[in-house]
């Protein structure tokens, strides 16, 4: 309903890993998932691509919400198979022989059904975040009745937040709207233009992240709820507060950084920080402002290291420790806000008007600083 006819790009590809779960061996099933599910998400962004660009078509909204389930659902078949070659999941008839783990779900019809129940589970794939296989059938299978109150005052704070954030947004967008472009801006209004930018595509993020943990409590989807831990994909405070460019990745749509790190970081023996970030764009969209958005954010988190561990050698004073913790808490944030204009930016003109104007400095600053410690430590 939400995706209309654009629907049928989902439920093929969901269709076809669970054949693929069923009938491929456990030791390359990892490899096999992951290539025919990136393939046919890469042939979905090209067609997107090619829409926009060559056919000048505006992509409705209709086309955005697949997109977001097409991504997510990579995410949970790619992690599904990890699982499965790890063994920690059996889905597969002649493996369970094999093991000799016989347990109530390892039959063909109900193996199937646990598959699709996970991979189409609609208020995780229309906003995530991510959980595993393992995590959703103990969801299912184990439900109990869960306190009420804690389940109320937790839907109504997201709720709350929500609506908090998307009337923030509608307020500021309506004094900014004019800022969108950044070719009317000069010198260090550009720098205001960026974060405001920024700040309004945050607003976004957040609001919708809100948004998508109370639908899943609402749904009765509870993650840690002995300890009465949150199951979201971020978390605010860290991401407006972090002077850190690696804990702002990290903390960024953890769910999303914990598949990167256990999808790539972990199996690259070479280069892993690069090869995740390109990786990651690769798999939202490949255009030219993700491509040189989540390249630029590799090198920061690179320089990032360095510099931090630089900085905690020579800094010795805590006056100097606070002098250095707010200069590097204003260089993270404006980082991130060019990285994140530079990311949603779907027009190559605005991308080059962004890297022409002075908004460039900031990143520029950690790339110098970074060649300087590579040369000191050569």
């Amino acid at each position: 309903m939400s995706m209309g006819h654009y629907s049928i790009l989902l439920f093929a590809p969901a269709l076809g890993a669970t054949v693929l779960f069923h009938t491929a061996n456990y030791h390359s099933i990892h490899r096999w998932a992951f290539l025919l599910q990136m393939a046919w998400q890469t042939i979905c962004h090209l067609w997107m691509i090619y829409r926009q660009y060559y056919l000048r078509e505006i992509m409705t909204i209709k086309v955005s919400i697949m997109t977001s389930s097409l991504m997510l659902l990579t995410q949970k078949i790619t992690s599904l198979a990890m699982d499965i070659h790890e063994k920690k999941v059996t889905v597969n008839t002649k493996d369970v022989m094999e093991s000799k783990e016989k347990g109530p779900c390892c039959q063909p019809a109900c193996s199937i059904l646990a598959v699709l129940s996970y991979l189409l589970f609609f208020p995780a794939l229309l906003g995530g975040p991510l959980c595993s296989f393992v995590e959703f059938q103990q969801q299912i299978s184990n439900y109990k009745v869960c306190d009420k109150l804690w389940q109320t005052w937790t839907v109504i704070k997201a709720c709350t937040l929500f609506f908090l954030f998307h009337t923030l947004r509608g307020i500021l967008f309506d004094h900014v709207n004019f800022q969108y472009d950044l070719t009317d801006c000069r010198q260090w209004e550009c720098v205001y233009v960026m974060w405001s930018t920024a700040l309004l595509f945050k607003l976004t993020y957040y609001s919708h992240w809100l948004l998508d943990e109370a639908l899943l409590y609402s749904a009765g989807f509870y993650i840690g709820l002995s300890n009465h831990s949150a199951f979201t994909d971020s978390n605010i405070y860290t991401l407006e507060t972090t002077n850190r460019m690696s804990l702002f990745a990290r903390t960024w749509n953890k769910s999303t950084a914990k598949w990167l790190r256990r999808l790539i970081f972990q199996s690259c023996s070479k280069k892993p920080l690069l090869s995740t970030f390109a990786f990651s764009a690769w798999w939202h969209g490949l255009y030219p402002g993700q491509i040189f958005g989540f390249l630029c954010w590799a090198l920061m988190v690179e320089a990032d290291y360095r510099i931090h561990a630089k900085l905690s050698i020579i800094s010795k004073s805590p006056y100097i420790k606070f002098l250095c913790r707010v200069l590097t808490w204003f260089q993270t944030q404006m980082i991130t806000a060019f990285i994140m204009v530079a990311v949603e930016t779907r027009n190559l003109t605005m991308l080059m008007a962004l890297l022409f104007s002075y908004n460039t400095l900031f990143p520029l600053l950690y790339c110098v600083l970074l060649i300087f410690l590579i040369k000191i430590k050569l």
